[in-house]
């Protein structure tokens, strides 16, 4: 009974979120107006934001699961594609309650910037299905999986369409879709996804790819502002796969970690978190909950702490024109998709608080799903030393980039990065010409 009426809530709430969109904003017009603003300074041609300020294929489905009880559930998906011009499509599934078309379409056009934005070539795309995954069994989860994998896969291959790990999603969802996939063509397809276990063609590397990206991008805004890292302040918001990561690697490069948080709340320690003992902990009791060694406080006070360095590792829409005034950290990286609001940037900005972009801040993830998917379709693997070494060299040179398109432009770092990407993308799209 708890079970359906969680379902039946999540279902009248995603109602109101398609409506309200991060920080009360719809994500899919938020994203478009980020993309207006780069084009507008780069003078893009009318035609080409046409092309570009829409998403060339967007799929829906709604399909039966049998749950454990034998009862019959119906589930809304989607899978999105906004350009494929430079290659195949490319971007995660998320399973999450507030999971709307609009969102889809936000996050698969900012695929589309990260993978330009790194030189990888690949376009955006994006899925995700409406349901809380904790109200789920595992079986329960892996019938949705299939299902839905099964619903979508004219579009997915690993030519036209390679789903990875999003919020929610872990390699186990990945090897169901890979398995559900491969069955359809009677054999196994290692590339149509990525984010595998290693058991099944994952790459080394690659659960910690994005929360790595992150840090390697925060040292790279921090030596560009003349911050020391060695010492810094940092506060993470979320601690899933890209916040526990980055938290761990920003320790381990010298900064001193004051706050992290969850779904349980927020922690602060001004003397820093011991985050060994912080990650034992939340392996151990499965969220930072109770954690005894810190102060605890909501995450909406975990965003304003002082502090030198900010991670929004969690959900979209969390700085915005509301909070971005109380802010006190001189750099923000943003590790989440799309965590600043239009109001929030600008707010920013007058504040000379610099800020490194989710499409280039994360891009870690998709450049090391560039890499397993190569493996894959050579069969052939590199060493986890190899990966972070590629790794490391490609966000360099895509900070560098898009810090020196930003300085060149008069803009900040998130219209630097739109502009170095979005003029990859409408070059490519221009050499191919329209068919027929």
């Amino acid at each position: 009974m708890a079970v359906n009426a969680r379902r039946r809530g999540a279902q009248r709430h995603r109602v109101v979120q398609a409506e309200a969109g991060a920080g009360g904003r719809n994500l899919f017009d938020m994203a478009v107006e980020q993309f207006h603003a780069a084009a507008d300074r780069m003078g893009l041609d009318d035609n080409l934001r046409r092309i570009l300020g829409v998403c060339q294929h967007q799929y829906t489905v709604n399909f039966p699961v049998q749950m454990d009880d034998g009862s019959i559930q119906v589930f809304e998906g989607h899978r999105v594609q906004h350009n494929v011009a430079r290659g195949p499509a490319k971007g995660g599934i998320r399973f999450h309650q507030d999971v709307t078309l609009d969102e889809v379409k936000a996050l698969a056009m900012w695929m589309t910037w990260k993978c330009a934005v790194v030189g990888i070539p690949f376009g955006g795309a994006k899925g995700g299905v409406t349901v809380d995954p904790r109200g789920l069994s595992r079986g329960e989860l892996e019938n949705l999986t299939r299902r839905f994998t099964a619903e979508i896969s004219p579009l997915i291959g690993p030519y036209k369409d390679i789903p990875a790990p999003d919020v929610n999603t872990n390699p186990q969802v990945m090897a169901w879709i890979m398995d559900t996939y491969s069955m359809r063509e009677g054999h196994s397809v290692l590339g149509v996804v990525t984010g595998k276990p290693l058991t099944v063609g994952g790459s080394e590397g690659r659960g910690e790819a994005t929360g790595r990206g992150v840090v390697y991008a925060a040292i790279a805004a921090a030596k560009a502002r003349g911050l020391d890292l060695t010492g810094a302040q940092v506060v993470v918001q979320g601690f899933g796969n890209v916040g526990s990561v980055a938290a761990k690697l920003s320790r381990k490069a010298g900064a001193t970690v004051v706050g992290i948080s969850d779904v349980t709340g927020g922690y602060y320690n001004p003397r820093g978190l011991d985050m060994a003992a912080v990650l034992d902990y939340a392996r151990a009791n499965g969220s930072l909950g109770g954690y005894p060694d810190a102060d605890r406080v909501t995450n909406a006070e975990l965003l304003t702490l002082p502090c030198d360095i900010l991670i929004p590792a969690a959900l979209e829409g969390q700085l915005t024109g509301a909070n971005a005034g109380q802010v006190q950290a001189r750099l923000i990286v943003e590790g989440a998709n799309g965590p600043t609001t239009p109001e929030a940037d600008a707010i920013f900005a007058e504040r000379g608080i610099f800020v490194v972009p989710d499409i280039l801040a994360n891009a870690g993830g998709v450049t090391v799903s560039y890499f397993e998917w190569v493996q894959a379709l050579q069969a052939f693997s590199w060493t986890e030393r190899e990966i972070n070494a590629r790794l490391r060299n490609i966000m360099d040179q895509a900070f560098a980039a898009t810090y020196r398109t930003a300085e060149e432009h008069g803009v900040s770092m998130r219209t630097g990065a739109l502009i170095c990407a979005i003029g990859r993308v409408a070059d490519a799209v221009t050499v191919r010409g329209i068919y027929p």
